[in-house]
């Protein structure tokens, strides 16, 4: 495939998601920007599908620079506005097209014969540009995609409602005196593509005497797969570049799943809870199997998980690569009503239970960078009260002296210590916090990355995903 046509491509895709905005004026809304459709990921998975003749670097150099449009959508939105004011009589319309052409100019440093060679209309190519579209190169190719004059929310691509909320966030993060250079540091890791992490499977390890994640490491790097040991979990190996990892030897052996060091953090912390013989588990928002994966290959295949979710079909994906890591102690069970005599008999009967609530998901902006801009300030008050629902509902499964793991993807307080305060502020439960540092020793030998109660990750700090984890011990009868 021609790069003309790729180009092509990546604005037919970016327009099922890209409103189309007749008006020369970014218009005003709640985050800055108008709201996108999504998500992204599943978007171009679909295309990709119906499109099987696509070969595999098609596919990523079309994604990566779809996925560049849109942690530069402020920016780009931001010039085209600029354009439009100074330009009254020959606008451009707020699209995909008009993105794509300011994206060439302000960080590819394309003129006049690159848009000439490829914007041609030649059967796959885009089709010319327009005059209007001619005066936007010129405009635009003396000026840096960052600008200073721009306001903060445009700078750091971030929706205007949670400007002040992530600004706090991350002015905490720098410690007992509010820290400017940290919130800055915060806003540049969130903008930045995410790294990609794998965590070692120690359910296929044979020889147990060997370093078995320097041995998958070494057996990569015979693939021409470079890695990284993780800072903080001593599963995580972090690739550098962008291979093709399920093509590897490891992958199709199961010796190695993709996961963030931080959700392998969370998985780590759940399984210390257990005794060495293992115990009884349940993943109560397993989802695709993440978490579920990493606690049955800490529990060594001993013991019982159950793997619940909502919907049966993300528990089938589950179930495929539960085979394929050889795990043998997990059991699927969707929380629908054909179960309901099942979830019945199963209160008060588990040791741990995890729960991986739904959250707004800014923690994972980095490799999800279209939900920012699919976010309203209601989605956040509605997801906070969801939260809390789902913790009373999954407590009660937890037997006396048992564990319930509270954990998000989110940075946002309203969806963590507040979730928290307001569950065990109920006088109908009965739970004590659990610090997070008393368990570290037992899942890592890196420092413990908190000194308070809870598990709190930064993209800026602690190079993976944010994450929010809280571990609430179940007091026996007599307490």
């Amino acid at each position: 495939m021609r790069d003309a046509a790729r180009l092509a491509t990546v604005i037919e895709v970016l327009s099922v998601i890209e409103p189309d905005l007749n008006t020369p004026h970014l218009p005003p809304s709640e985050s800055g920007l108008p709201p996108l459709d999504g998500p992204l990921d599943a978007i171009l998975a679909a295309y990709f599908r119906a499109r099987r003749y696509l070969g595999s670097s098609d596919r990523a150099a079309i994604s990566d620079l779809i996925f560049t449009l849109v942690r530069q959508r402020a920016r780009l939105y931001f010039w085209l506005g600029r354009y439009n004011d100074a330009h009254k009589g020959a606008q451009i319309l707020l699209n995909p097209r008009s993105m794509l052409v300011a994206n060439l100019v302000l960080t590819e440093a394309w003129r006049r014969p690159q848009f000439a060679q490829n914007f041609d209309g030649d059967k796959y190519n885009p089709r010319p540009l327009s005059a209007a579209e001619w005066q936007l190169v010129e405009f635009l190719a003396d000026k840096n995609l960052d600008d200073p004059a721009a306001p903060d929310w445009v700078k750091y691509e971030c929706p205007r409602f949670l400007l002040p909320i992530l600004s706090e966030q991350f002015l905490a993060s720098g410690g007992e005196v509010a820290d400017f250079a940290a919130k800055a540091a915060g806003f540049t890791a969130m903008q930045a593509k995410a790294p990609l992490d794998l965590r070692v499977n120690l359910l296929r390890q044979t020889d147990l005497g060997e370093d078995f994640r320097a041995a998958v490491k070494n057996g990569l790097a015979s693939q021409d797969i470079i890695a990284e040991y993780g800072n903080l979990s001593p599963l995580c190996l972090r690739v550098l570049g962008k291979p093709a990892i399920s093509n590897s030897t490891e992958f199709s052996d199961g010796k190695i799943e993709i996961q963030d060091e931080g959700s392998q953090l969370v998985a780590l912390l759940a399984a210390s809870c257990l005794k060495p013989a293992g115990g009884s588990v349940l993943d109560y928002c397993a989802g695709a199997g993440g978490k579920t994966l990493a606690l049955a290959a800490q529990m060594g295949n001993r013991g019982k998980i159950i793997a619940a979710d909502l919907s049966a079909k993300r528990l089938e994906r589950a179930q495929k690569r539960l085979r394929r890591a050889g795990v043998h102690n997990v059991e699927c069970r969707a929380l629908d009503k054909e179960n309901h005599r099942f979830w019945q008999r199963q209160s008060g009967r588990f040791d741990v239970v995890l729960v991986d609530a739904p959250c707004s998901g800014t923690g994972t902006w980095r490799r999800n960078p279209d939900m920012k801009w699919r976010l309203t300030g209601n989605d956040i008050a509605e997801l906070a009260a969801l939260q809390g629902k789902i913790l009373r509902e999954a407590a009660r499964f937890v037997a006396p002296g048992g564990h319930l793991v509270y954990a998000t993807c989110s940075l946002l307080t309203a969806e963590n210590e507040a979730v928290i305060a307001g569950f065990l502020a109920d006088p109908g439960e009965n739970f004590a916090v659990r610090p997070v540092p008393s368990l570290w020793p037992r899942i890592s030998p890196a420092p413990c990355p908190v000194s308070s109660d809870y598990l709190r990750l930064f993209p800026h700090l602690h190079g993976c995903d944010g994450f929010f984890a809280a571990i609430m011990t179940r007091k026996e009868k007599s307490e």
